[in-house]
């Protein structure tokens, strides 16, 4: 059953965090040196991944369920603009608790997630969810949190994944492909993505105070919303739309699509709110909070969607 290797591919991905989590509180390495490996994989390791997902042929199958892809990100991620907005005016969810809700970690988190089960090939699908949610984070996400309105088009036109995408599919849509000892490189680098990053979710939580999890009393709300109330919206679309119909491999596409809206919350919503100075340990903790609860969530969206 899928569900049950999901659940096995992300306890093999909270054993990588468990590792980063021990070199910390060993004191083998301080918190502050997940700064560099964060570097290394948001300006390498990233872009090799997702120019490597491009380097498939362009069969009528891939080309429909990329555009299937992108068309249900499309629906889901500003389908959760509107549920965060509802939320906020009938549960008064302020920023940080409407932005956590409504961006679910679709990058690092599930790029491995969908190598591991489906093979390297499928990881082109998760580049449509990534392309319209990078847009949305620094255009609705950072209106949010500074209180502002207007779109950083330059954040967006210069985001490293959003640069990798773009090249992606130029290479994609022209048929070029890299000589072999390129390609093999870019490859090989892509697939650190998951170690990586998972080694770096646990070196930041080995200087984080679980204790303080509790002083934030709406915690259980705001993640409920991430990974139960939101995602269950996303699976009805999905189930009963008739969307698997649209393409032979539909049900595979929409799998991809389910795993990227039941994420946890995304970590660029932390780092926001680092940045612009909102509440940042609140975001923080949400992030931490459904990261941790994701085993047992993401498995169950599965395999509902499944039944």
């Amino acid at each position: 059953m899928l569900s049950l290797l999901l659940a096995q591919k992300i306890l093999s991905l909270f054993i990588m965090i468990a590792m980063g989590f021990a070199l910390v509180k060993s004191g083998v390495v301080k918190a502050r040196d997940s700064w560099g490996i964060s570097n290394v994989v948001l300006y390498i390791v990233s872009p090799c991944c997702i120019i490597a997902a491009f380097q498939v042929d362009l069969t009528d199958d891939v080309r429909t369920g990329f555009l299937l892809a992108l068309g249900a990100a499309v629906v889901i991620q500003t389908g959760y603009l509107f549920l965060s907005w509802l939320a906020g005016r009938t549960l008064k969810f302020d920023a940080v608790e409407k932005a956590s809700a409504a961006y679910p970690n679709a990058g690092n988190l599930i790029i491995p997630l969908v190598a591991g089960l489906f093979g390297s090939e499928w990881v082109i699908y998760c580049t449509a969810f990534m392309a319209f949610q990078t847009m949305l984070l620094w255009s609705h996400a950072r209106s949010l949190l500074m209180g502002t309105s207007g779109i950083d088009w330059r954040a967006i036109v210069t985001n490293v994944n959003m640069v990798a995408i773009a090249a992606g599919l130029v290479l994609f849509f022209t048929g070029l492909r890299f000589p072999a000892p390129v390609a093999d490189a870019i490859a090989g680098i892509g697939q650190m993505i998951g170690p990586l990053s998972m080694l770096i979710i646990g070196m930041v939580m080995g200087s984080m105070d679980f204790a303080s999890l509790k002083s934030f009393k709406r915690l259980p709300l705001v993640v409920g919303a991430r990974l139960v109330a939101f995602p269950l919206v996303a699976l009805v679309f999905l189930k009963f739309t008739g969307f698997t119909a649209l393409s032979p491999i539909g049900g595979q596409i929409a799998v991809i699509v389910l795993l990227a809206a039941a994420a946890p919350s995304a970590s660029t919503i932390s780092q926001m709110a680092q940045i612009y100075h909102h509440n940042a340990k609140y975001a923080n903790a949400i992030n931490v909070a459904s990261i941790l609860l994701c085993i047992a969530t993401m498995p169950l969206m599965v395999a509902l969607f499944q039944m």
